[in-house]
């Protein structure tokens, strides 16, 4: 990786070789980490703290910090997940529902697909009677190249189970617009 990073920034017009510059190194150090959710599994943390529980009452888990990249641009996008299920006989830890949007945001990404793939991992380990997903992101590849615009906010949501329901998928809007605490 770092020489092809090496070659980039010297096709950029950069001196790739001048004292100083360790910027290959730390660009593929940064690639790395900004896409370690490629070696992670969203079963296996969820499933690292499952407990049985009769609880039927819908979990929110909101505000979560996310990070990614755009697969099209490279660039990042940030922002807030918003994430509730309804247990059904099974709950998991609350650190594994952030863990789980760092699985998929740590990829290189669009905010439709990851969207999707929290609720369906949430779905598919634990069963539960309903799925709700909620992001609100800003894209760079918008803010600083093409259309340049600073305020936008991307929203996407999914929903499944209980959560296809108006009413259930009201109060959950309701729940993550309000500020409780």
């Amino acid at each position: 990786m770092i020489e092809n990073y090496k070659q980039a920034i010297t096709l950029l017009g950069e001196d790739a070789e001048r004292e100083g510059c360790k910027t290959p190194e730390r660009i593929a150090k940064a690639m790395q980490y900004i896409t370690q959710g490629y070696q992670m599994s969203a079963t296996d943390i969820l499933n690292s703290a499952k407990f049985h529980e009769d609880v039927s009452e819908m979990i929110i888990v909101k505000d979560i910090e996310l990070y990614s990249m755009c697969e099209h641009h490279m660039l990042p996008f940030y922002g807030k997940a918003h994430v509730a299920y309804i247990p059904n006989g099974w709950i998991t830890g609350l650190s594994k529902i952030a863990r789980v949007v760092d699985v998929y945001s740590r990829r290189l990404q669009v905010q439709e697909r990851l969207t999707h793939q929290i609720l369906d991992a949430i779905k598919e380990t634990l069963n539960p009677l309903g799925v709700a997903v909620v992001i609100e992101a800003s894209h760079l590849c918008m803010m600083m190249r093409g259309v340049q615009k600073q305020n936008s906010v991307t929203t996407t949501s999914a929903f499944d189970g209980e959560f296809s329901k108006n009413s259930t998928r009201s109060e959950f809007l309701k729940l993550i617009s309000n500020k409780l605490h």
